[in-house]
């Protein structure tokens, strides 16, 4: 339940906290990213720990509950403001969601994580187990890329040239694999204890991969 809440939090985090922007190292990037990686770390440990089911059941989860958030949030900004209050402008600006970024949002996470997920569940069969920061880290090179790649592609394209499509997309899949790289450490010692305390560990050997969270 723990690794659910987080997971859920990070996605809702990010997509707030994307909208501004920031430096560093002479990068600019959107303040999500921060923790948006978060999510692909848990995503990584409930499939690990649970398998493929459970975390396509998060992930959906996730999912509908950023669309409630987002919902609300819109809702909100909607109304017509009280007369003593003045900032209807400001929460417009940070908090406002343009339909085709927001799109590209949704569309994007749900292939990467359910990518991610596949990509690591299938690795866990095919290696008996073996090599977790080889699995985490090569499952999250695919879902990471992917999700750079949709999402910056149905942002932005048409509205910039696409020879700068590329390094976006490029330092975002670095950026972010490079952060779940680091976290591998703490990604063991997560799935370690809860194999322990739950005395869980589930190989996807029989499992339907349908991305809908309908299979067996």
């Amino acid at each position: 339940m723990v690794v659910v809440a987080v997971f859920v939090t990070c996605l809702v985090v990010a997509n707030v906290t994307a909208v501004k922007l920031v430096g560093v190292f002479g990068l600019v990037l959107d303040a999500g990213t921060l923790i948006f990686p978060l999510s692909y770390i848990f995503g990584d440990i409930l499939t690990e720990v649970y398998g493929f089911r459970a975390a396509r059941r998060v992930i959906w989860l996730a999912f509908l509950c950023n669309l409630l958030a987002v919902g609300v949030i819109s809702l909100a900004g909607a109304l017509p403001p009280a007369p003593i209050w003045e900032g209807q402008e400001a929460y417009e600006t940070i908090l406002g969601y343009a339909p085709r970024l927001l799109a590209a949002s949704f569309v994007a996470y749900l292939v990467g994580e359910l990518a991610n997920s596949f990509v690591l569940a299938k690795l866990k069969v095919a290696t008996e187990g073996r090599h977790l920061w080889a699995r985490t880290i090569g499952s999250t090179l695919v879902g990471q890329g992917l999700d750079s790649a949709i999402f910056v592609t149905l942002a932005f394209a048409g509205t910039i040239p696409t020879s700068a499509l590329i390094p976006i997309i490029l330092t975002q899949w670095v950026l972010k694999s490079a952060y779940e790289a680091l976290a591998t450490p703490f990604t063991y010692l997560v799935v370690n204890r809860l194999k322990r305390r739950e005395g869980v560990d589930v190989y996807d050997r029989d499992t339907s991969f349908n991305p809908l969270p309908l299979g067996r």
